[in-house]
């Protein structure tokens, strides 16, 4: 995080790089089978558009103990997602090492982003 207050939730490094991270996943399941549509998809999508999601959530609850929990909620996702790209990768759909990447960095900074809140 850099030293200059936030303004909005779309300033948090942690919800850039989220929302990265929900762009890569919708081009990576767009090959994946069409009798997945409505199975993983759907399921990786949803729980990748939840992390940034919910850090825009949390970024307006009044209290610590708010945002904090919203926090940990995308930090659910996020590990939500984690399965999903690993079921996809040994099914054979894509490969998945460069989200996995993108989860590790987006994590640290959301582990980051709540002990700084607890403080």
């Amino acid at each position: 995080m850099n030293n200059k207050m936030a303004k909005t939730f779309t300033d948090l490094i942690v919800w850039q790089k989220a929302h990265a991270f929900v762009l890569s996943t919708y081009r990576l399941s767009n090959s994946f089978p069409q009798s997945e549509v409505y199975g993983l998809t759907s399921q990786l999508r949803r729980a990748a558009v939840s992390i940034p999601a919910n850090i825009a959530e949390g970024f307006k609850k009044r209290s610590d103990i708010d945002t904090a929990r919203y926090m940990n909620i995308a930090q659910g996702s996020l590990e939500e997602c984690r399965y999903c790209l690993i079921l996809s990768n040994d099914l054979g759909y894509a490969n998945t090492e460069q989200l996995h990447g993108q989860l590790d960095e987006i994590g640290k900074l959301l582990y980051g982003y709540i002990n700084a809140i607890r403080k």
